[in-house]
């Protein structure tokens, strides 16, 4: 086939952009040939759940599906009844991207918080957790949490475990949505158990698409008890692969020599020498009407300039305006950037902004 692309491209829009971990087209590519069960009772599947339970603990249960979307919604069904709702905060990926799927297909009601950075706290889930009995309200049973959160931030094992505490107080359960979950173990460097089951989370969604993968996530339930039906509603919500193999293949790339931490290392790291390319410019003055609206603590900046300079340097790099009225804009890096990737992008923004334009 002709290839349609230049595959030396680099832009700053997302993690999505990037294409497969050579380490996951292998594995793919030896989970292929021959015949295996469909419909997850292949091999790599069974091996699949024994590596999530090395990570996770050995009561946990491991459901591959297709999309990050199709894992919140299915794993939030599981936790809650038709009159259930979901406390979250206004800037959840389950709010903001997945165009009402929380509501159409799983027919919840999201209650949702403002914060500036993205976190949930205890004191902010206690604003939507109240009603209960109240046959006028939807009854808040779940609190959700975004690891790392969609503003670029961090929640510590600490910050997680107040959560789980306060939740599990109200008789409430604990979703994470872990779409860049392994940028955030690079970041805290400890063992994912370590802010997930120990921390106190029922269920997780476990991204894989935004480190290297083609496509496929997990719903690992870390406290099955509390998730009722996912067999069913994995079906029910169309994300059960007929082979699954393929999905729990690449899922298992990422656990072998530890491939998900070092991808995710690697995109933290190239966020970080943007970051710190950009305030040093800053500090000197050679640039400005640059600053930045969230910490850099893993592979997201988040910037304000004016927005005239923003188009002008995205003619040459793809990126996302994240509050034009705002002047913000978001720069993501990912495995496959490259030192001289972001060094090329920081002379352009340079230019953009030099103080003697």
């Amino acid at each position: 086939m002709e290839q349609l692309h230049d595959i030396e491209y680099r832009g700053f829009a997302s993690d999505n952009y990037a294409g497969a971990h050579p380490e996951v087209l292998a594995a793919i590519n030896t989970a292929n040939g021959g015949h295996q069960v469909s419909y997850g009772a292949d091999v790599y599947t069974q091996r699949l759940a024994d590596v999530i339970r090395e990570q996770f603990g050995g009561q946990t249960e491991v459901f591959p599906v297709f999309n990050g979307t199709g894992a919140n919604v299915t794993a939030l069904t599981s936790l809650l009844p038709r009159w259930g709702a979901v406390i979250a905060t206004s800037t959840a990926h389950i709010h903001t991207d997945e165009n009402g799927a929380p509501e159409r297909i799983g027919g919840l009601k999201l209650l949702t918080v403002p914060t500036p950075d993205g976190k949930l706290t205890p004191e902010l889930i206690d604003r939507e957790a109240w009603g209960w009995g109240d046959e006028h309200r939807a009854q808040p049973l779940v609190a959700s949490i975004t690891q790392t959160t969609e503003l670029g931030t961090l929640y510590t094992a600490g910050e997680i475990r107040a959560i789980a505490e306060r939740v599990h107080a109200k008789g409430m359960t604990l979703h994470m949505d872990g779409a860049r979950i392994a940028n955030a173990a690079a970041a805290l460097g400890m063992p994912l158990r370590e802010f997930t089951t120990d921390a106190g989370v029922d269920i997780l969604s476990f991204g894989g698409t935004k480190n290297g993968i083609l496509y496929g996530e997990a719903i690992v339930a870390l406290t099955p008890a509390v998730a009722d039906g996912l067999i069913y509603l994995r079906k029910l919500n169309m994300q059960l692969a007929s082979k699954m193999r393929f999905v729990s293949a690449q899922l298992l790339a990422l656990f072998e020599n530890d491939l998900y931490l070092r991808s995710a290392g690697h995109a933290n790291a190239m966020a970080t020498r943007l970051r710190a390319a950009l305030d040093e410019a800053v500090a000197a003055g050679k640039i400005t009407g640059l600053s930045f609206s969230q910490p850099t603590q893993a592979n997201a900046v988040f910037a304000e300039l004016p927005n005239d300079a923003a188009d002008r340097i995205r003619e040459k790099f793809r990126f996302y305006d994240w509050d034009r009225a705002a002047r913000q804009v978001r720069w993501m890096t990912s495995f496959d950037t490259t030192e001289a990737d972001i060094d090329t992008f920081v002379t352009a923004i340079c230019q953009e902004l030099a103080a003697d334009r």
